[in-house]
């Protein structure tokens, strides 16, 4: 039964970030971009925005739905990997890097280990920040907070700075983008592409647990070794 609320619980949360609605007013622009007539490039250059706008947007939804999936599990501190105990203890472990009270450092050290057997509970309110310019440094800071690789998407850093985001700066500021229909839709394609690796990243991460700390091979024997005693 638990197997299947998480399950439940994870489709609900994967409905709130679906790509659906955002590929749908994605291919809205890519389809006008292709018709020549005298808007043709201003609907690229509403198209660049838009997209970028789906990619800052979908990131942020994705990775906070899925930082409310692991939040809901029920676990403890000490059964979660690090990244996600932060995210629980960010207060206290900041603190202990701010402070030159060895009182304070000691009280903030103590409260952490104190917490490490009790059911994690995560502040998500602001946890995932796109800092409103999902650069690649910014990507790459979000994905690793919640231990998703990045390796697959080094490839396609330089097309997120210099293709996507700074394109969509230059068109905040009102400068000119000179970019053919051809370019656009490529640039869609491949940060549909990103979106597509990035929801597979946290579907599996979701159903291998793969948020679970691995346990010790003392801690794993001694569970072998519980296992064999019990009748």
């Amino acid at each position: 039964m638990r197997s299947w609320l998480k399950s439940a619980h994870w489709r609900t949360c994967k409905k709130r970030s679906t790509k659906t609605w955002r590929i749908r007013e994605i291919s809205t622009f890519r389809l006008a971009s292709k018709r020549e007539s005298a808007d043709q490039q201003a609907l690229i250059r509403a198209g660049v925005a838009i997209t970028y706008a789906h990619w800052e947007g979908f990131i942020k939804a994705a990775s906070e739905n899925y930082l409310n999936f692991v939040n809901n599990q029920g676990h403890r501190y000490r059964e979660l990997k690090i990244c996600f105990v932060v995210f629980g203890m960010k207060g206290r472990l900041t603190v202990l890097g701010d402070s030159r009270k060895s009182k304070s450092s000691i009280e903030a050290l103590e409260f952490v280990f104190s917490e490490m057997d009790k059911p994690a509970k995560m502040v998500l309110g602001s946890a995932i920040d796109t800092e409103s310019n999902l650069t690649s440094t910014v990507f790459s800071n979000i994905a690793q907070s919640i231990d998703i690789a990045v390796d697959q998407y080094e490839t396609k850093f330089k097309l997120i700075d210099e293709s996507l985001v700074n394109r969509r700066n230059s068109i905040a500021h009102g400068e000119y983008l000179d970019l053919n229909p051809a370019q656009f839709i490529g640039l869609v394609e491949e940060v549909l592409m990103l979106m597509r690796w990035y929801k597979t990243d946290l579907e599996n991460a979701a159903s291998q647990e793969s948020y679970k700390r691995p346990p010790t091979e003392i801690e794993a024997a001694w569970r072998q070794r519980l296992r064999m005693a019990t009748p």
